[in-house]
C-alpha cells in the first residue's frame, strides 16, 4: 500500500509540476508586463518635466537676453542724447533704436496668442494617448 502510495504520489507530482511551472510563469509575464507599463509612464512623465524645464530655461535666457538688449538700447540712447546739437547719424541711430524698441515691445503681446496656437496643436487626440514601445 505504501509503495502504491509512493507511486501514485510520484505521479501526482509529475503532473502537478507543469501545472505549477505555468502558473510561474504567468505571474512572472503579469509581472513583467506591469513593469513595462510602470517604465513607460515613468519615461512619459520624466519626458514631461524635462520638457517644461528646458522651456522654462529658455523663457529665462530669452528674458535676460531682452533685459540686456533694453538696458543696452537705453545707454546708447543716453549716450546718443547728451550732445546738444546731434549729427544727422546720431538722430538716425536714434530713430533706429527707439524703433527696434517699438517692435520688440511691439512683439511680447503677440507672444501669448503664439503660446495658445501650439497648445491647441499638442492637444490633438495623437499626442494625447501615450507613446508604448509595445
Amino acid at each position: 500500500l505504501l509503495s502504491h502510495y509512493l507511486t501514485s504520489g510520484s505521479k501526482l507530482n509529475l503532473l502537478r509540476k507543469p501545472l505549477v511551472e505555468k502558473l510561474h510563469r504567468e505571474r512572472i509575464n503579469s509581472s513583467i508586463e506591469q513593469l513595462k507599463s510602470l517604465l513607460a509612464d515613468i519615461l512619459e512623465m520624466t519626458v514631461c518635466v524635462l520638457t517644461r524645464l528646458q522651456q522654462q530655461n529658455q523663457k529665462q535666457h530669452q528674458a535676460a537676453a531682452d533685459q540686456g538688449f533694453s538696458r543696452c538700447v537705453q545707454e546708447v540712447a543716453h549716450f546718443l542724447s547728451r550732445d546738444q546739437e546731434k549729427t544727422q547719424s546720431q538722430r538716425r541711430l536714434l530713430n533706429h533704436f527707439n524703433k527696434l524698441q517699438d517692435l520688440r515691445e511691439a512683439d511680447l503681446c503677440p507672444l501669448s496668442s503664439t503660446v495658445q496656437t501650439s497648445t491647441s496643436k499638442d492637444k490633438s487626440p495623437a499626442s494625447s494617448a501615450p507613446w508604448r514601445p509595445w
